[in-house]
């Protein structure tokens, strides 16, 4: 098995099913996608206390809490990666500190550009249960060609996003996607695709995962995976719909 989504690669699903016992101490789609339910709500729970602050002009108040939840979501994130078998308690933490942090981010949008905010959100979405649908119906398939192209692409975005912050942080130069005009524009559009495209990956990981006997708290961490990407997702399709506003301004 392979996944786009580095949280969710090989390696781990496989020594982790060793660890199952059968049962009701497996790893089941169902249980996997409750669990990202689980993990959305938190997030949108804790998202709305900034947003509130942001979004209510009270934007120093909250930046203590967008910072801390940047720093929690890399910590937590990076513990649940290392360590799976602390996914049931790691993941929610994940999930809450991720919240903090995009709450005051959307809400930064939303006061410059009306709407956006709920625009993302319905394309994310949207998009996620397209996928959904295309791959139960076998219209996508996660073949290994298809699997990696995907990797491939990411790995690419992720290479150019770090020599664009490697640049600006040294002043060479406007490396911005908002700085390219319309070339920025098309740039976020295939980052958007490919960023798509990892749940499909996602997808078949998870259940893969789930027929292999993949123990039960890997439903916590194949949640946590398959949110990483919505996370991203949202992100690239927000910054892509803002660089489309801003064009119109």
């Amino acid at each position: 098995m392979r996944s786009g989504n580095p949280v969710l690669n090989a390696s781990k699903f496989e020594s982790m099913a060793a660890d199952s016992y059968g049962g009701a101490n497996t790893m089941t789609i169902r249980g996997t996608a409750t669990k990202t339910l689980i993990l959305l709500g938190l997030c949108t729970g804790m998202a709305s206390l900034t947003w509130g602050m942001v979004y209510g002009q009270n934007a120093q108040q909250a930046m203590p809490l967008m910072i801390g939840g940047m720093i929690g979501a890399l910590v937590f994130g990076l513990a649940t990666s290392f360590v799976p078998k602390w996914s049931p308690v790691t993941a929610p933490l994940y999930a809450i500190a991720e919240g903090l942090l995009l709450g005051g981010i959307s809400a930064m949008f939303e006061r410059q550009f009306q709407g956006i905010v709920f625009q993302a959100l319905l394309a994310t979405f949207g998009t996620t249960f397209a996928l959904l649908m295309a791959y139960q119906t076998g219209i996508v398939k996660a073949t290994e060609n298809f699997k990696l192209g995907v990797i491939a692409a990411t790995g690419g975005i992720a290479i150019m996003y770090l020599a664009m912050f490697v640049l600006r942080a040294f002043g060479i130069g406007q490396f911005s996607l908002a700085a390219m005009g319309g070339w920025g524009i098309a740039i976020s559009a295939v980052v958007v695709i490919v960023a798509a495209l990892n749940l499909v990956l996602d997808f078949d990981y998870i259940e893969q995962a789930a027929h292999q006997g993949a123990p039960k708290y890997c439903e916590w961490y194949g949640a946590y995976g398959l949110m990483v990407t919505l996370v991203w997702l949202y992100i690239e399709i927000l910054r892509l719909l803002v660089l489309i506003a801003g064009r119109r301004d």
